[in-house]
């Protein structure tokens, strides 16, 4: 997705970032129904922690585009009250790590109040936080913690990786009865590339695979995709193996059927996760594929994750401490049976 952010060339689709992707698939809900407002920390004025809603008060107004105190639980909570009223909220979590506050909220009223009120109450809500590391923010504000929201039953989770992902993913995820949450990594905000003007809503039910292969799985998400891609260009490049790269997209419910499929055409799988390894989301798609394609697997299923430390500060530990294209290509290799 590299490029910058502009007009394209004569015929071309017009280049632009993730942030502005995300920015116009919210100008386009708070413009389409009077119902979607924005709520956050800074969303307003200040025009979003990352940018991604600048300008958007001045065109919508602050009864649309809302600020709110320093109280994720609160805002959370009036999110949910907004959606059982029967508005379209977009709650805005500046990182995943400020979601802790809001946890309970989410587990024990968003996700919970369809089943028990008998199936009287949906919670249309969309709740997006910035998730990932690589951007030296230390410690507390570089987690992965996409598969723990993936373990609640009752809500949906997203993670879009490219720009059209981020252009088209909120409007379906609006249109949801149920919860979504919304993972946007950290890294993309500033990449770009040509958005093509007739892309429509994602496919909320399917993964998408990004490039096609003979020889290998490399199953991820989010911030990882880019470096899978990576990955399996380098591999065609140095040793002639064609990597398949399988975009998760949605975290919860997965799309077994895709990542299934494309095991059973390679034989191989290296799951990719930049959050942790012990009970991480890795561990349930390695589990997945163990479960229904062991008998088509030519060789044990490998995963690439974080290390298992707080994300240090420092640059050159950070990137030792998160899956880089590298490690990626060395799993794959190992797959295949090419490790040197």
């Amino acid at each position: 997705m590299a490029g910058r952010p502009g007009a394209g060339g004569p015929g071309e689709a017009p280049v632009t970032t993730y942030r502005e992707a995300l920015r116009e698939g919210l100008r386009e809900a708070l413009a389409g129904d009077e119902r979607v407002f924005l709520m956050g920390e800074d969303v307003g004025r200040y025009g979003g922690a990352f940018g991604v809603s600048l300008g958007l008060v001045e065109e919508f107004g602050p009864e649309r585009v809302r600020d709110t105190p320093l109280s994720e639980s609160a805002f959370v909570g009036a999110g949910i009250g907004a959606a059982l009223a029967g508005m379209r909220p977009v709650v805005e979590v500046m990182t995943v790590n400020f979601s802790l506050l809001a946890l309970d909220q989410v587990v024990n009223n968003a996700a919970a109040l369809l089943h028990m009120s008998g199936g009287q109450l949906a919670v249309p809500l969309v709740l997006r936080m910035t998730t990932g590391a690589g951007r030296q923010l230390a410690a507390q504000h570089s987690h992965s913690l996409e598969g723990w929201y993936a373990h609640i039953p009752g809500i949906r989770v997203l993670a879009p990786a490219t720009l059209e992902d981020a252009r088209h993913m909120l409007a379906p995820a609006l249109a949801d009865p149920d919860p979504v949450v919304l993972f946007e990594h950290g890294s993309l905000y500033n990449a770009s590339g040509p958005l093509a003007p007739d892309a429509g809503p994602v496919d909320l039910d399917s993964a998408a695979v990004r490039r096609a292969g003979t020889d290998v799985t490399l199953v991820t998400y989010g911030g990882s995709l880019g470096k899978a891609l990576e990955a399996a260009d380098r591999l065609s490049a140095d040793d002639g193996i064609e990597a398949e790269v399988v975009d998760l997209r949605t975290l919860r419910p997965l799309d077994d059927a895709t990542v299934l499929g494309s095991v059973r055409r390679t034989h191989r799988a290296v799951v990719v996760d930049e959050g942790w390894r012990t009970g991480g989301l890795s561990a349930e798609v390695a589990a997945r594929i163990a479960e229904q394609a062991f008998y088509d697997l030519d060789a044990r299923v490998r995963r690439v994750c974080g290390a298992e430390v707080p994300v240090p500060y420092a640059r050159q530990l950070e990137e030792a401490a998160l899956p880089q294209a590298a490690g990626i290509a060395a799993a794959a290799r190992e797959a295949v049976g090419r490790d040197g």
